[in-house]
């Protein structure tokens, strides 16, 4: 694998972004629809961004990407950082792209200053599963999670 360079998304990856978008709802089951590329950019560049982006690329190709925001509070007053997707085009699973966006978000995390990492995952993915138990963390059974509309 040539050079793989984790970059954090600019204004012009949010056509980018919506792709990959529809690629992780298509691995999941769903359509693979392209989402509203305005929401992105409100969501990722607006006056209050939600969310950062860093995609992995390989020269002009992009491999994969993680999507992290700051929480707040974790432990005290402290910050944590929440890994809310992490995909890597199947063409270039295996190959360490993951992992090399784990290592990103949890610099990006230490960047600014959080005292910890944190992330979901579906039950019913396991290579997912096994990846992260192959980073040497397990699950935890003490934190139920909950999810409701608005």
């Amino acid at each position: 694998m040539a050079l793989v360079r984790i970059e954090k998304a600019i204004e012009a990856d949010v056509e980018l972004v919506a792709h990959f978008l529809g690629e992780v709802e298509a691995y999941y089951g769903g359509v693979d629809t392209r989402v509203d590329q305005e929401q992105i950019r409100v969501a990722l560049f607006g006056p209050q961004p939600v969310a950062t982006v860093l995609i992995a690329r390989e020269g002009d190709t992009a491999l994969g990407f993680a999507s992290y925001s700051f929480v707040w509070p974790a432990a005290g007053a402290d910050t944590s950082i929440y890994l809310k997707e992490l995909f890597v085009r199947e063409a270039h699973r295996r190959d360490g792209v993951a992992g090399r966006l784990m290592e990103a978000v949890r610099e990006a995390g230490r960047a600014a200053g959080c005292s910890r990492m944190e992330w979901t995952a579906d039950a019913g993915n396991p290579p997912a599963l096994d990846f992260y138990r192959a980073q040497g963390v397990e699950p935890r059974a003490d934190k139920p999670f909950y999810r409701t509309s608005l």
